[in-house]
């Protein structure tokens, strides 16, 4: 098989195949050589992934995927030990760490978000990193949603599932005694969702953080000083206008749906 170049690399996926070859030719950019990236796309079942290897083995390819099934990333890699094709998995690690973080499975189906909304969640999830736990408050001004609540209440994870969905957003703690940043007061009401927790269940969230950080202060899980931070809290929503949002064993997917329909009155998915 005659071609332009001796190094070949497939860019395989369930869905269009452009985020793998996007990536790939991303990083081939860091390298002199000429390489052809063939991108395959649709690929969806296990005889599809079977062919695809062959295909490689008989090329002498690499093969990168996105393959967003366990099933169909499973067999590409013991297939591809079975014909000696080397395989990367670009997505299979980054949904198992989002899984861990937000506790829950993904939805593990093909196709969910459109080419052109890409750099919009990767700039959605910088953001959200990059403001999260009050860091750099001051450019909340330009967050359509900013969480705010006292330390457990779930703001870190609630935020990073927004912004995987599209959304800026910042966090903020809340401290008992303690001034909220001035440039909360700035933004809209609306834009602004504070989160609560049953005192009790913020206490035994708090008491399993301190088994695992000594260095806490003695009071942090004590439950009259949960419930005292809770009042405080609450008091201090109430009195800004900010809407509340009650995490206690609340699944982040559902605080999520729960936060956009107070900010946007309208669906999660609307926004997708």
């Amino acid at each position: 098989m005659s071609r332009s170049s001796p190094y070949i690399v497939f860019a395989v996926s369930d869905g269009t195949g452009t985020t793998a070859e996007r990536v790939t030719r991303a990083a081939l950019t860091q390298f002199p050589q000429d390489v052809e990236v063939r991108r395959i796309g649709e690929v969806r079942t296990v005889e599809q992934v079977r062919e695809v290897v062959q295909e490689a083995a008989h090329a002498r390819a690499l093969i990168v995927h996105t393959l967003v099934s366990p099933d169909l990333r499973q067999a590409m890699f013991e297939e591809g030990r079975r014909h000696h094709v080397h395989t990367l998995d670009l997505m299979g690690p980054l949904l198992e760490r989002l899984s861990d973080l937000l506790g829950t499975p993904p939805l593990a189906q093909p196709g969910l978000y459109r080419l052109e909304d890409f750099n919009r969640r990767i700039e959605a999830v910088d953001f959200a990193l990059r403001h999260d736990d009050g860091r750099n408050a001051e450019e909340l001004v330009h967050a359509e949603i900013v969480l705010v609540g006292v330390s457990r209440t779930g703001k870190t994870p609630l935020s990073v599932y927004l912004a995987y969905r599209g959304w800026l957003v910042g966090n903020v703690p809340i401290v008992l005694g303690v001034n909220t940043p001035a440039v909360l007061s700035r933004l809209s009401p609306e834009r602004v969702i504070g989160l609560t927790v049953d005192p009790v269940r913020l206490a035994q969230l708090r008491q399993a953080r301190v088994r695992r950080i000594s260095q806490l202060v003695s009071d942090y899980a004590d439950l009259h000083h949960v419930r005292a931070e809770v009042v405080y809290a609450l008091d201090l929503f109430h009195r800004h206008g900010w809407r509340v949002v009650d995490m206690t064993s609340k699944p982040v997917e559902e605080a999520a749906a729960e936060v956009v329909a107070l900010v946007t009155g309208r669906s999660l998915e609307q926004r997708e």
